[in-house]
């Protein structure tokens, strides 16, 4: 579990995942979603049978590794087709701060679980001090889906983020404001020209190295402002291009195993779209960790870290 004498680290050993009950491609994600684009010609039953069997062998994967996984499983009312992705309406934080986030698909906002909280307080140990409710935004039309949207850097204190529909400048800077980070906004664009819909596509920041596709910000002095800020935090920055993403090599997330050992966590597809360099690079850094999950992937255009929320709160101990 997580340390409260580990505060201000970029990695936990302790995450949170929701099984699906009813996944399915969602109709109301497709216009921001390019990650989408593809349709699978499965039936509802067999898109949920193919999502729980890779989700599961993403948890045994992690398990596996040394990751405390505290799964909980979705219910098949009401239908909730993403809730495989709980990063997006919540992240736990060091301080015992939890933060709740406005989501742009209607549909989403159902997968919100004050029961997940509960359990982690009540049952798992873990201290919950504050709950950020940023949910209010949603009245607005503006949104911020959590670390989908944001890709943070706990240790420095600054939230990296490319905007688009799901990711507001007013959300972000209340957020930033809220838990005292910084804030690097900038625009990114996928081979197709649409908006990146979430920063986590394109970016990974482990512990000393950060994974980034600077060839998607268009405007050269966003893309230095961002290459930069990341130098300057001491990192080795591992370059990838846009087709990589495509394949979900920006989505992976640093985890570390009950041995203190870094894990470096990605889906099947990326691994093999990153070249012998690349690989070579990130191995110094971690043991990767893969998982095939193709037809989340395709079907519903999220990867691997949006399947993960990761628990940082202190131990109820820590008191």
């Amino acid at each position: 579990m997580s340390d409260p004498d580990q505060k201000s680290q970029q990695t936990t050993d302790t995450v949170v995942m929701v099984r699906p009950a009813r996944f399915q491609r969602n109709p109301q994600t497709l216009s921001s979603n390019a990650f989408q684009a593809r349709p699978l010609e499965l039936t509802p039953a067999q898109e949920q049978a193919a999502a729980l069997a890779e989700f599961n062998d993403l948890v045994t994967a992690l398990t596996a590794a040394g990751v405390t996984v505290i799964d909980f499983d979705d219910s098949p009312e009401p239908h909730t087709p993403d809730a495989i992705f709980p990063n997006n309406w919540v992240s736990f934080h060091d301080d015992g701060t939890v933060v709740l986030y406005p989501m742009e698909a209607e549909n989403r906002r159902r997968e919100r679980r004050t029961d997940i909280v509960e359990t982690l307080s009540n049952e798992r140990g873990f201290r919950v001090n504050d709950i950020v409710d940023l949910t209010y935004h949603e009245r607005e039309g503006r949104f911020l889906e959590g670390t989908g949207s944001m890709v943070l850097d706990r240790v420095s204190r600054i939230a990296y983020a490319c905007l688009s529909s799901r990711t507001h400048l007013d959300v972000l800077a209340e957020f930033g404001q809220r838990l005292d980070f910084d804030i690097v906004a900038f625009d990114a664009a996928g081979r197709s020209g649409r908006a990146i819909y979430h920063t986590n596509v394109m970016m990974c920041i482990g512990t000393s190295f950060a994974v980034v596709c600077a060839d998607a910000i268009a405007d050269a002095q966003q893309r230095e402002a961002v290459l930069a800020r990341l130098g300057s935090s001491g990192r080795e920055i591992v370059a990838i291009r846009r087709d990589q993403v495509a394949r979900f090599a920006g989505n992976m997330l640093e985890l570390r195993g009950a041995d203190g050992q870094a894990l470096l966590v990605m889906s099947a597809q990326a691994h093999r779209s990153l070249e012998t360099e690349q690989l070579r690079r990130l191995e110094s850094f971690a043991r990767i960790v893969t998982a095939p999950i193709e037809h989340i992937e395709l079907s519903a255009g999220g990867g691997v870290r949006c399947m993960i929320a990761e628990v940082f709160l202190p131990t109820a101990a820590s008191r």
